[in-house]
């Protein structure tokens, strides 16, 4: 395995890291077929309840590498199999294809997310911020149209206004303004982010990890529907765990915990 991405597992939460931080994590081919067979890896590994994913500083991901992309086109020609629309006009590049698992994904951004790597971050489940982390789409800016969801997840983090603003000027948004905007969840202390990431991965890892895969699959289907849509997933997904799964005495005993962590909560 090469080493342009790295995964180290430790209590139950995957650190999976872009490793290339002389070209600022840049998705070259070998990175591009590194990342998801290591975060297949964690999600195949029973001992992982969440992933956090992350760059090596500088930067989280710069993109593309336009070095190799100017040589021969890469992943933009047709037929490529990382950016194949289909006849059907639904693009096959899903989050299963960047980051192929069911479990959780932290994004821990340490520096710069841009195009692509903006792209890489919206899919994950939320992000964490460093105060050097910024943000931009310059996809208009290189003459190249997005195809890993740019106009579907940043819309969606960011509200449709704001996602034109950030794609039409090719502008950098601050930490400070992407938390602000709902792009990130939380913004720390450089030193701070692989710390917060990690406990916040913790957390994950303490709660019944198929109810919670469940509910995420929820929030994600519901997502891509209208309102009635998601009423309907979250219907759906009760009715089968009320006939399947219903244990009150696991729910008491959950109870318990679930009152004793509250009170060092508030």
């Amino acid at each position: 395995m090469s080493d342009v991405a790295l995964l180290e597992v430790d209590h139950g939460v995957a650190l999976v890291t872009l490793n290339r931080p002389e070209a600022r994590n840049a998705l070259s081919s070998e990175l591009r077929a590194a990342l998801p067979e290591l975060v297949a890896r964690a999600d195949a590994d029973p001992e992982v309840a969440a992933v956090v994913l992350t760059g090596a500083d500088p930067a989280f991901c710069a993109g593309l590498d336009l070095k190799e992309l100017g040589r021969s086109g890469g992943p933009l020609r047709p037929g490529d199999r990382e950016a194949t629309v289909e006849p059907t006009g639904e693009f096959s590049g899903s989050r299963a294809s960047m980051l192929p698992t069911d479990k959780p994904v932290i994004g821990a951004v340490n520096g710069a997310a841009v195009t692509g790597g903006l792209e890489l971050a919206l899919h994950c489940d939320f992000l964490v911020a460093s105060e050097r982390a910024r943000f931009a789409d310059t996809h208009s800016r290189i003459g190249v149209q997005p195809a890993w969801g740019m106009t579907v997840l940043l819309p969606q983090a960011v509200g449709i206004r704001r996602a034109k603003e950030m794609s039409a000027t090719g502008n950098y948004v601050d930490a400070g303004t992407a938390l602000a905007w709902g792009l990130v969840n939380h913004v720390v202390a450089h030193d701070e982010l692989l710390p917060f990431a990690r406990a916040l991965a913790v957390d994950i890892a303490s709660n019944d990890a198929g109810t919670l895969a469940t509910l995420l699959d929820s929030y994600n289907e519901g997502s891509r529907g209208t309102v009635a849509d998601a009423w309907h997933v979250e219907g759906r997904a009760f009715r089968v765990w009320q006939r399947v799964a219903l244990d009150p005495g696991e729910i008491e005993r959950r109870r318990l915990g679930v009152v004793q962590r509250g009170r060092t909560q508030v």
